[in-house]
């Protein structure tokens, strides 16, 4: 148990430490240390129980949970005075809607109620333990030479940096405490956490834009927290509940009590995960700097959405409304993949990347059978760690040729070889054979032949067709990359340490997860389904060695050039007969030289942002209503 509290206390304890500190003074060295000792506890923490299954903790301290109550309302206070300073009034309705049920919760139910275990780990807590840990952790170093970077850049921009990573590591504090969290009082009060941290750093720069993006993202998360508040607050008023409010026993205590919380909880899940209808919070935070979004979409907020409605799975499986929040996620990923094909602007191709696939990985927890679960995990593993990667690559890249469009990304293997190659890796990661997201949304397709026949044909159609689209948009970004029109001038020299540090662990640990992964089913993810389901899903022994040979011949290629990179030949573009010169140019009609430009096709009067995102809109909040439906009739599919 020290380790887990270790965990949730160093980093805000660093967290204050950068915030006192004169400006600049020693940030480097403790952001440096502070990230390498959370990166050593969360891999101890996992070397010495990824094996013990279950572990149950009292954590019996009166003032824990005084204190969280008087932070959130003085959270809740913040909301309310920033609401109304900034005239968002919808704001001020959901905080203090959102703290009354809070409050008459802890005045009328919560002296009565018993706690026995207010902490707990196992096999998926201390996966995202890791998640968190690590990658959490890297893209704070990383974040030392970006943000001087950025301050160069944006001189106009007042230089806060003190503030900025006292709110990173209060975000990662905060979700080792939501994942270690068996008390819902507890997790509620991380996932407020989590909220207040993702509207801070959405609206660093302060800007108008900033600000009314961040109030986006404040709302439609508010919005999740009221119904999550609601879900408390029927565990400590409805009587059949009996004052349940530990994860453990809500668990087990069957659907007739677990599912009206497991939805509520759920539809929240769906709003901090950006699902359709409230993705645009998500696209909106593209327009802090980058490291944040790295860590909204890799590590910590949108994760914390799907590592909920995961742990409910079991519940929903095979209810109507688990089956409308399978719906919910499949459309997402089709709807947003599909709308990633029209965007040029790199962050925005990450950020619809990043929604769709966690709209995977709510299908898969909505139809909660034990195939389905072991690929949501797989995929919130890797998609973690390749987009982490991803959305770093990008803001180096932006940081040296002042742009984050994919057209303006050509020949970058030339000029950032190390930095392309890297992103390579990561885009690999995303949808190519043998790495790991591949390998997911293969079981997620398994899974969901074995869904109800009402919604299997549905969502084994959205999944052919979704992943048909993502080839399609990285694999243009993919061209890009490696296109060598013209000899350019190398600018990776300029990239800061701090950003090495960072980029290089990842690109690695994106290619040792593939070879590794059959090892952290076999002693992460097995485990916990078996615990919950008696019944573990298997990756075959065959389908391991296939997985291998795919490998190998993924890698030879960028090995072999690396191998023969001295007798390397520079041969004139081919273009079909027409005379093309050395530099990249060509005589067309009526014998006038053009140089040679290639570009993208982006589709837009096909896949159109606005256009899919009404759409969106429309089909998944009609869910929504059969989802809520589903409360009252939670019958089993059959």
């Amino acid at each position: 148990m020290n380790a887990l509290f270790f965990l949730v206390a160093f980093p805000l304890i660093v967290a204050a430490i950068l915030l006192i500190l004169p400006k600049g003074m020693l940030r480097n060295h403790i952001v440096n240390i502070s990230a390498l000792v959370i990166i050593s506890a969360s891999l101890y923490l996992l070397a010495t129980n990824y094996n013990t299954g279950p572990m149950l903790y009292p954590a019996d301290y009166p003032w824990i949970g005084e204190a969280m109550l008087g932070i959130e309302l003085l959270i809740a206070a913040y909301i309310l005075y920033a609401s109304l300073r900034s005239q968002k009034y919808l704001a001020t309705i959901l905080i203090i809607l959102q703290s009354a049920v809070i409050i008459y919760f802890e005045a009328a139910y919560a002296p009565g109620i018993e706690i026995k275990n207010n902490v707990f780990i196992d096999q998926l807590s201390l996966i995202m333990a890791a998640i968190i840990g690590i990658v959490g952790s890297l893209i704070c170093v990383y974040a030392l030479g970006y943000m001087k970077d950025f301050h160069e850049h944006h001189k106009e921009i007042k230089d806060h940096r003190n503030w900025f990573f006292f709110v990173m590591f209060a975000f990662i504090s905060a979700m080792f405490g939501l994942v270690f969290s068996n008390n819902l009082m507890w997790v509620y009060f991380f996932w407020e956490i989590t909220t207040i941290c993702s509207y801070l750093l959405i609206g660093y720069t302060g800007t108008h834009e900033a600000q009314n993006n961040a109030f986006k993202a404040l709302i439609m998360n508010l919005l999740g927290g009221l119904a999550f508040a609601a879900a408390i607050f029927y565990l400590g008023s409805a009587p059949s509940a009996n004052g349940i409010i530990e994860l453990n026993e809500l668990m087990t205590s069957g659907k007739a009590v677990a599912l009206i919380p497991a939805v509520l909880i759920s539809f929240a899940g769906i709003t901090k995960s950006a699902q359709m209808p409230f993705s645009s919070w998500l696209v909106g935070a593209m327009v802090a700097p980058t490291p944040v979004s790295a860590l909204l979409h890799s590590s910590t907020m949108v994760k914390a959405g799907v590592y909920m409605i995961i742990r409910f799975a079991p519940v929903l499986q095979g209810s109507l409304s688990g089956y409308m929040i399978a719906l919910i996620g499949g459309f997402t990923f089709l709807l947003a993949s599909s709308i990633a094909v029209s965007q040029s602007n790199a962050k925005k191709v990450l950020a619809y990347s990043t929604i769709a696939n966690l709209g995977l990985i709510v299908a898969c927890a909505g139809v909660g059978t034990y195939e389905a679960v072991w690929a949501a995990i797989l995929l919130m593993v890797f998609h973690a760690v390749s987009k982490g990667l991803l959305f770093l690559c990008v803001g180096t890249v932006e940081h040296r040729i002042n742009s984050r469009d994919i057209e303006d990304m050509g020949g970058l293997i030339v000029r950032m070889p190390k930095i392309a190659f890297m992103m390579l890796i990561g885009i690999a990661g995303m949808f190519l054979a043998p790495f790991g997201m591949l390998i997911s949304k293969w079981a997620t397709l398994r899974a969901f032949i074995d869904a109800s026949p009402l919604v299997s044909p549905i969502l084994l159609g959205i999944i052919a067709y979704g992943s048909a689209v993502t080839v399609f948009f990285w694999a243009k970004w993919m061209g890009r990359l490696i296109e060598v029109t013209q000899v350019k001038k190398q600018i990776e020299d300029k990239v800061n340490i701090e950003e090495w540090l960072a980029l290089y662990p990842l690109a690695g640990l994106t290619v040792l997860l593939c070879l590794m992964f059959p090892l952290v089913s076999s002693t992460l993810i097995e485990p916990f389904i078996l615990k919950i389901y008696n019944h573990a899903a298997q990756l075959g022994q065959d389908n391991v060695i296939i997985m291998l040979i795919m490998l190998f011949l993924v890698l030879v290629m960028p090995l072999s050039m690396l191998y023969y990179r001295k007798e390397r030949k520079h041969l004139s573009a081919y273009m079909c007969g027409m005379t093309t010169m050395p530099d990249m140019r060509y005589t067309g009609a009526l014998g006038i030289t053009r140089e040679l430009a290639l570009k993208n096709y982006y589709m837009q009067n096909f896949f159109g942002e606005n256009k899919l995102y009404r759409i969106g809109t429309a089909l998944c909040v009609g869910l929504m209503a059969l989802m809520f439906w589903g409360i009252l009739y939670g019958e089993v599919l059959i």
